[in-house]
């Protein structure tokens, strides 16, 4: 392989005559061309017909199992920096597990960070863009920082901070969309480097004329593929690797895996994908007959990103394995005692979830006439961080007051504030059909009961859940804004802002949400929480559909 790497003219501003840096297992395609102070990491693949050009603004930093791909420009003006990860001045960063799609165009000064996708013919300049982001295709983003875990969607124009701020979440699918983009890459760049390698490409063609091909077969960078872990999960180590995480393995038989009583497997110290996959397989066969499953484990958290089965007591692994957004405390494929507690898997999430982040969990219940007036009474403490003692505690208060309302709150014990209240059950006994309108809320726990003071807006043609809402955000000193969006703005998410709110009495807010719903009739509507001292939005609520 021949690399078109020179190092940069002397220049007026620059004369030090720098060369590219270029990690030994990358793969750089020979007709790319790479120039000046460029650093280029381990794994990352730079596909025909790049130009990476660090001649003016410089030096450019691309980490590790990032992907260039074809035709893509990454270039800087002479003047105006930005600060990287490792807390030095560059022109460009582009962090670890990136996807810079076809003819994207980054343009210095220009921050892209970790596990990010930018799309084909998009274009990045004088901007940062956080960790997470999915940029999709013909989108500019200039002059703004766009927060971490953004989504834009295809030919969106953010050329000032209000855009970026607004912007929605990236989605689960959004980002298994990325993590695989980056899978392909990095097949792509292996295949490239046994192309490169005759001995590789000679013991290629021996195994595939080997009759025990299905015992295993090795790439080019020493990695074995297993026929016994399916490719999901392959997929998942690689990923989880790929992220810094730790993989370790849990086995139960039978009765513990009913009370979720794992025991932990031995520690799996490798890194390396081929040794890890091994490992996974010899807890296979050394708990044959019992469940096995996956973990994956932040070390600098110390909290765990994934729990996938991997192994039932036939001794084969689940038929359906899907990969799990590393952003999320757990996969919800792994608690299967909370499928048979009668919550629903919302709730169970949201349980999940709260306890990632250490919070705690409580219960309160009301019969019909408390609901009313909102006084809500408390159900046994839960003191209890483990998923599958509070989710058996919360059928428990639901089995105690069958026929009343029973919601779930989370706490914040550091702060000593609520940050979740969510109905769990209704007077019928079954759980609302829409558990995703639970609020965050300041009410401060101490006082047990969790009295609300009765709303002024009782009148008001919004749904209770939704005045609940308005009022815990104004009571936490947050502003109250409305978006609106037709069908087809709707499914590219571009949301367009209602007449701003400046007030903060809720009978004002109340009033002005309600004009907004009567001017937008048959358009979706929003609800919006914004935090304006820290300029971002706490709450995004649909609260009208067509």
């Amino acid at each position: 392989m021949v690399v078109r790497s020179i190092a940069a003219p002397p220049t007026p501003w620059s004369r030090s005559l720098a060369q590219p840096k270029i990690d030994e297992t990358a793969y750089v395609h020979s007709f790319s061309n790479i120039i000046g102070d460029v650093y280029i990491g381990a794994n990352v693949l730079i596909a025909p017909h790049t130009s990476i050009r660090a001649d003016e603004g410089t030096p450019f930093y691309i980490g590790d199992s990032t992907n260039i791909q074809d035709g893509v420009v990454i270039h800087g003006l002479e003047q105006g920096r930005v600060v990287g990860d490792d807390q030095k001045s560059y022109s460009v960063w582009i962090g670890k597990n990136c996807s810079i799609a076809h003819m994207a165009l980054i343009h210095g000064p220009a921050y892209v960070g970790d596990d990010c996708f930018i799309g084909f013919r998009s274009t990045i300049f004088n901007a940062r863009v956080g960790h997470g982001c999915i940029v999709m295709m013909h989108a500019l983003i200039q002059d703004v920082e766009v927060p971490p875990g953004k989504y834009i969607p295809s030919g969106s124009v953010i050329t000032n901070q209000q855009q970026a701020d607004r912007l929605p979440d990236v989605q689960a699918s959004d980002m298994e969309f990325a993590h695989h983009v980056v899978g392909i890459n990095e097949a792509l760049r292996t295949g490239y480097r046994c192309a490169a390698d005759i001995a590789c490409m000679t013991n290629l063609r021996d195994e595939q004329a080997d009759s025990q091909a299905s015992k295993g077969s090795s790439n080019g960078n020493g990695q074995v593929k297993s026929m016994r872990l399916s490719s999901d999960i392959h997929e998942q180590v690689r990923q989880m690797l790929a992220q810094g995480y730790r993989i370790s393995t849990e086995h139960a038989d039978e009765r513990r895996f009913r009370t979720s009583s794992w025991t932990s497997g031995a520690a799996i110290q490798a890194k390396r994908e081929s040794e890890v996959i091994s490992a996974l397989e010899s807890s296979l066969d050394e708990y044959a007959g019992e469940y096995v499953r996956l973990i994956g484990i932040d070390p600098k958290a110390k909290r765990r990103v994934v729990e996938t089965i991997i192994q039932r007591p036939n001794g084969k692994a689940p038929q359906v394995t899907k990969s799990t957004s590393f952003k999320s405390a757990a996969s919800s494929s792994s608690y299967s005692a909370a499928s048979s507690s009668g919550l629903g898997n919302e709730v169970v999430d949201r349980v999940r979830n709260l306890l990632a982040q250490g919070y705690r969990i409580g219960t309160e219940h009301a019969d019909e006439r408390r609901f009313r007036t909102s006084s809500w009474h408390s159900c046994s403490p839960i003191d209890s961080n483990r998923e599958a003692e509070v989710v058996s505690a919360l059928q428990g208060c639901i089995e105690s007051h069958a026929g009343e309302y029973v919601r779930l709150i989370g706490i914040d014990p550091k702060a000593k504030r609520r940050v979740l209240e969510m109905i769990i059950q209704r007077p019928n006994g079954k759980a609302p059909a829409q558990t995703a309108k639970a609020v965050a809320t300041s009410s401060n726990y101490s006082n047990g009961g969790g009295t609300a003071k009765a709303s002024s807006a009782a009148s008001s043609s919004l749904s209770r859940d939704v005045v609940e809402q308005v009022r815990n955000v104004l009571a936490q000193g947050h502003r109250v804004g409305m978006e609106y969006a037709d069908q087809r703005r709707f499914r590219t998410s571009s949301w367009q802002s209602c007449a701003p709110i400046q007030s903060s009495s809720e009978r004002d807010v109340i009033a002005a949400i309600e004009a907004c719903l009567s001017e937008h009739q048959g358009e979706y509507v929003r609800l919006i929480g914004i935090d304006s001292k820290a300029k971002r939005r706490v709450l995004e609520q649909v609260i009208q559909k067509p």
